[in-house]
């Protein structure tokens, strides 16, 4: 019997328990799921009876040995900062970890450590990083095959609600963490373009949005994500003249929020004097100039330049920034206070789903001839448990666990999976599960 370990019980792992505990007879696993709050734990095992629940606090030194002496592989989803603790044990005890975060400059460290244990410590194997990286590289490999050269690559992904329950001027609810929304951007990007390299600073980044279609489900926008360079090595990409990766929204989105940008209410590092007394009318006041003859509306309108009568106004008022409701938030920063609106006006109803949408477009030269491919993937949840959130970072860490366990992934050290002995399987039983992409050549 082999012993899998999961740590971390938060909304992303439903679809991966399940997944492991129902195969657990099949392959003679035992499926344990740690968790800080047990009870938590418990909750995720509703109607599973293939997997155990344990209070797990992963800076408890000797616990954290304990459980993963025990373990032949451990599945860390606890938040990025904490894998290095995994990682060191893993490491100690010679054990097999995957995880669908970031790989971090601590765990990269370990690679030596964990060739020379014959381990494997695969990180960014769940959506965003994960999925992007496998489709991806399926493509970009197969065009190289071909002798194709790739000129420009773009990759944007965005978790949204599902078209049937969209139904608020803003075409968005919120589908994971909100503050990640609201903060959202606050480190600014870089990408390359033409040869060009391009750097845009947080009050520009919402500024910079590109329309984009995907086939059944019409048109989006995207504005760009962090710092797409690195991922011309990740890739293989070391000389191509564009690379960009961007957040997905619906048209309107970006234009909308620029303006909280603009005047200050996404900011996080100052605390709003008296914010439990303020109303959010005179929250947002704070921010503009004093005028005895306009109102906040037609303030705010006039600093961003907006009509008044615009959709994006409208977006506005219908969020309830220039309402006379109390914030009843102690001391909270901009971002805070909105960040608490946000959550009352964007929530998922209760029979609401999500969506996750994820295109790539790749330019190259083949035969002297230049071609544009698209490759577009749409995922709805099933319900608020199994949201597609969920099972687009759950699945691939299942799988990618699944095949570690059996032998079919033998790779050691610290690995992300770009290379076809770990993309080609997942993305394979991906597609059985109904996360597909749909490929189709553009005219230039």
């Amino acid at each position: 019997m082999k012993n899998i370990f999961i740590i971390g019980a938060g909304l992303s792992t439903p679809c991966l328990i399940k997944y492991l505990a129902e195969k657990s007879d099949e392959y003679n696993w035992k499926v344990t799921v740690g968790d800080i709050s047990k009870e938590l734990v418990e909750k995720r095992l509703q109607g599973c009876t293939k997997a155990n629940a344990v209070a797990f606090d992963v800076f408890n030194d000797e616990q954290r040995a304990a459980y993963i002496s025990k373990a032949d592989l451990v599945i860390s989803m606890l938040p990025a900062r904490m894998h290095y603790l995994v990682a060191k044990s893993c490491i100690r005890f010679k054990k097999d970890m995957v995880t669908a975060s970031y790989v971090s400059d601590d765990v990269r460290k370990f690679h030596q450590e964990a060739k020379e244990n014959g381990t494997i410590l695969l990180n960014e194997v769940g959506l965003d990083p994960g999925i992007d990286h496998m489709s991806a590289m399926k493509v970009i490999n197969e065009l190289k095959e071909k002798g194709a050269k790739l000129t420009a690559f773009r990759s944007s992904t965005g978790g949204l609600v599902a078209p049937k329950y969209d139904n608020n001027p803003w075409n968005y609810k919120f589908t994971w963490n909100p503050r990640n929304v609201v903060v959202a951007g606050q480190g600014g990007a870089q990408f390359i373009s033409h040869g060009a390299y391009k750097y845009i600073p947080y009050h520009k980044v919402f500024t910079r949005n590109q329309r984009m279609h995907i086939n059944g489900y019409g048109e989006f926008e995207n504005y760009p994500n962090r710092d797409s360079l690195k991922y011309r090595s990740i890739y293989g990409l070391e000389d191509i003249p564009t690379i960009f990766r961007g957040t997905i929204r619906r048209p309107g989105f970006s234009k909308t929020w620029q303006t909280l940008v603009e005047i200050g209410a996404t900011d996080d590092s100052f605390i709003v004097e008296d914010s439990e007394n303020m109303t959010y009318r005179e929250f947002i006041n704070t921010f503009l100039k004093w005028d005895k003859e306009l109102t906040v509306e037609q303030k705010f309108a006039k600093y961003v330049g907006l009509e008044e009568d615009s959709i994006f106004m409208y977006r506005l008022r219908w969020l309830g920034i220039f309402e006379d409701v109390k914030i009843g938030l102690k001391r909270a920063t901009p971002a805070q206070i909105l960040q608490k609106l946000l959550e009352e006006k964007w929530k998922l109803d209760e029979d609401d789903k999500d969506m996750i949408v994820m295109q790539h477009r790749f330019d190259y030269e083949l035969n002297g001839e230049n071609k544009v491919l698209e490759s577009s993937m749409a995922v709805e949840g099933k319900d608020h448990v199994c949201t597609a959130m969920a099972i687009t970072v759950g699945y691939p860490v299942a799988i990618a666990s699944k095949l570690i366990l059996t032998g079919e992934i033998s790779a050691t050290g610290v690995k992300l999976p770009t290379t076809k002995d770990i993309y080609e399987p997942v993305l394979k039983e991906l597609e059985a599960l109904g996360i597909k992409f749909t490929e189709k050549e553009i005219e230039v």
